[in-house]
Parts: C-alpha cells; sequence; structure tokens
C-alpha cells in the first residue's frame, strides 16, 4: 500500500465503521421507525358533563378541539386561559358551532357537574366542562400526558399544580399540537378554521 492510499483507506474504514455502529444503534432501539415516532397523546376515556350527560372522546370526533386541563378554584391561569377560548370562539361567528372546546377538571374531589356549570357562566357558552371519578380523571391525565398534582396550603386547603396547555385535537381526535393563544383571537381563529 502506497503512502498516498492509506490516508484514504484509513478514512474509508472508519466511515464504514460509523454506519455500521449506527445500524447497530437503531437495530438495538427497535429501527428507524420506532426512534422517530412521535408519543401518543390522547385516548379513550368517559367522562360527565356540566349538565351530567356521559361524554366519551368518541363523541368529540367530526370537530377540532381544543382541551384545556385546569381546575375550578384556579387563581389565574384557568381562568385567563377559559377566557382567551371564549374570545377566539366569539370571533368565530357561526363557526364556533363547528368546534369543540372543552375543559376538563383535574380536580374530581370539587368539580362536580354542578361546580363546572357555575363557574363555566362566565365563559363562553360553547365550553363543554368534563370530570369523573378520580381513577377516570387519572386515565385521562395519564392518556393527555399531563402533570397534575395536589400541593396542601398552610390553611389545610390545598391547589393544584397542572399543565396549562392547549391541546388541539383534530376531527378524528388525533393530537395536532399545543394551540397558542398568545396572538390576537382573530389569528388564533383563522389557524383554527384551518381545521374544520
Amino acid at each position: 500500500m502506497s503512502s498516498a492510499t492509506r490516508p484514504l483507506v484509513i478514512a474509508t474504514a472508519f466511515a464504514a465503521s460509523l454506519v455500521v455502529g449506527l445500524l447497530i444503534m437503531f437495530w438495538a432501539m427497535g429501527g428507524i421507525s420506532k426512534v422517530a415516532q412521535p408519543a401518543a397523546i390522547g385516548g379513550p376515556f368517559q367522562l360527565t358533563d356540566q349538565n351530567g350527560k356521559a361524554v366519551t372522546d368518541k363523541s368529540l370526533k367530526g370537530k377540532p378541539t381544543l382541551i384545556f386541563f385546569g381546575y375550578t378554584h384556579c387563581p389565574d391561569v384557568c381562568p385567563t386561559s377559559l377566557f382567551e377560548i371564549s374570545e377566539v370562539l366569539r370571533v368565530m361567528g357561526k363557526d364556533a358551532d363547528k368546534v369543540n372546546a372543552v375543559f376538563i377538571s383535574v380536580d374530581p374531589e370539587r368539580d362536580t357537574p354542578a361546580t363546572i356549570k357555575e363557574y363555566l357562566s362566565s365563559f363562553d357558552p360553547h365550553l363543554e366542562g368534563l370530570s369523573g371519578d378520580p381513577a377516570e380523571i387519572a386515565k385521562v391525565i395519564t392518556s393527555y400526558r399531563v402533570y397534575a398534582k395536589k400541593i396542601p396550603t398552610k390553611d389545610g386547603d390545598y391547589t393544584m399544580d397542572h399543565t396549562a396547555l392547549i391541546y388541539l385535537m383534530d376531527r378524528d381526535g388525533r393530537f395536532v399540537s399545543p394551540f397558542n393563544l398568545k396572538r390576537t383571537p382573530e389569528e388564533a381563529a383563522a389557524d383554527l378554521k384551518k381545521y374544520l
């Protein structure tokens, strides 16, 4: 082997070993399709709305859906988010009938259908509030990858720390992306109309 071809042979051997190493790593992780696959968000559920009616994930299919997880005793983030969703629905006019807007409680101990009904009376009437028994709420929280934790307060009461995303689900109930409300209601409404 001449001294001119030696660096080329070394570089080729290095590149080949790198490719083989990457292929082994992908194989060990279950293949390229598993590495690139996004996390599933959402899933089947059965909860109760503010009027005492059963609502399932199948009930929401056929329309794009905005889902917000929160609780009625929330001092700031929840009412602000629900107000912003209400503003988007207001701007949409009659098209708001073609969208599901859902508030799911992370505090089933306090958030009964009656409590949620009273709470939502301050927001757009299209908003539907859902709660259920703690086991069913825990299942929904897990399937939507929501963080929710009870935080005791000094007075013996508690508050809830929770994810504050608005989930946009398509007409088939598949997660699209977090829905951005940090823009004008007109911009958010125009974006939402793309999914009708």
